[in-house]
């Protein structure tokens, strides 16, 4: 039942949020404009049940390559703007969308990558019992701070107690951690380093 009002209440929640949100959108949309970005980001993840999906966000950093062609670290690519946006979290916005086709919820385990897929274990792969969100469990207690192994534990410990209240507990938990810009990068990284699997 619960999960049924949820997809609801999801639902009615992201389109207010996009209405009320559309001028920021714009302003958003401008500054990365004027930056000589396109100002959308998208990139196949991993939703409910493992099914792949598109999601959207603003672009935080340039597509500048070494002599090689190989793109430059994400440090160096890091735009200042985009350095705004993502210790914001205002990159997030647009995946209000994905909420709005269904592919994620406001708060569920974020949705990872692809190419993870093939590294899971068993109980790893229970973060895809529910839709992925945009917020979570994990976000709320350390987000990119944390490692992937406590990551993985607080996402299946999400799944295992998903409740109204503990969906309460998270928004205003997230409410407070994006007021105090906490957890957003990694030690000594402006991003999450990529999962290896479990060496």
């Amino acid at each position: 039942m619960y999960f049924f009002l949820k997809n609801v209440v999801d639902f009615i929640i992201a389109f207010f949020l996009i209405i009320i949100l559309s001028p920021l959108f714009f302003v958003i949309i401008a500054l990365i404009f004027v930056n000589g970005e396109f100002p959308f980001y998208f990139q196949k993840r991993v939703g409910l049940n493992e099914k792949v999906f598109t999601i959207w966000k603003f672009k935080t950093m340039n597509d500048k390559r070494d002599e090689s062609g190989e793109l430059l670290s994400d440090e160096k690519r890091l735009t200042p703007v985009g350095r705004f946006i993502r210790k914001s979290s205002l990159d997030e916005i647009p995946q209000l969308f994905n909420v709005l086709k269904g592919e994620m919820s406001l708060i569920g385990p974020r949705p990872l990558l692809v190419e993870y897929l093939p590294l899971y274990d068993n109980f790893q792969k229970k973060r895809h019992n529910v839709k992925p969100g945009i917020t979570g469990w994990a976000q709320v207690n350390g987000r990119n701070t944390l490692t992937w192994q406590q990551k993985f534990q607080l996402d299946v410990w999400y799944v295992e107690n998903i409740s109204l209240l503990l969906d309460v507990k998270i928004l205003l938990y997230t409410i407070i951690k994006v007021v105090k810009s906490e957890g957003i990068s990694s030690d000594g990284s402006v991003t999450m380093e990529k999962f290896k699997g479990n060496l």
